[in-house]
């Protein structure tokens, strides 16, 4: 359309189009109030509704967070060596290669029975701190942190059955 057209149009349905306009601007001013009079008549219904999403979503994060185990569950695969039945003999050489006396070798058979280093102490007529030597020069030879790998490490070389 040209800018002529346009004129013309314009001044040709200028009524309608001020008509429409008011009537738009009537429409959404009605709209407006509505909304603010609907707002203010259920305030207070519009706060508790926002309070209790926002403390449903607290319970929400707090359960979860609540019921979440603290400690991971891991399952470790090893090998389990089985020797078939016979009699045990002891890798000797393994012994030797390692350094481990025969009096270390008895305070791993111990150990490896289970007994504390006191019942140990008291198996071999030894002091405590004997046997903690033993253990630690034990740990150390075989390149272990505690009494359960020292045992699983010895038993896999068959240096105790």
């Amino acid at each position: 359309m040209t800018s002529n057209a346009f004129s013309g149009f314009y001044h040709k349905h200028r009524q309608e189009i001020l008509y429409g306009v008011s009537l738009a601007l009537l429409l959404f001013l009605l709209r407006w109030l509505e909304l603010r009079f609907l707002i203010l008549d259920h305030i207070i219904e519009i706060y508790v509704g926002a309070i209790a999403l926002l403390f449903t979503g607290l319970g929400i994060w707090l359960a979860h967070k609540l019921t979440t185990p603290k400690v991971e569950t891991r399952i470790v695969e090893r090998e389990v060596f089985v020797t078939a039945g016979g009699e045990f003999t002891v890798n000797e050489g393994e012994r030797m290669r390692l350094g481990i006396s025969q009096r270390e070798l008895e305070v791993l058979q111990l150990v490896a029975q289970g007994l504390s280093n006191q019942e140990v102490a008291e198996r071999l007529f030894v002091s405590l701190n004997t046997v903690k030597t033993h253990s630690s020069r034990i740990f150390e030879k075989l390149e272990v942190r505690s009494r359960t790998q020292a045992v699983e490490r010895a038993r896999r070389l068959r240096l105790i059955a």
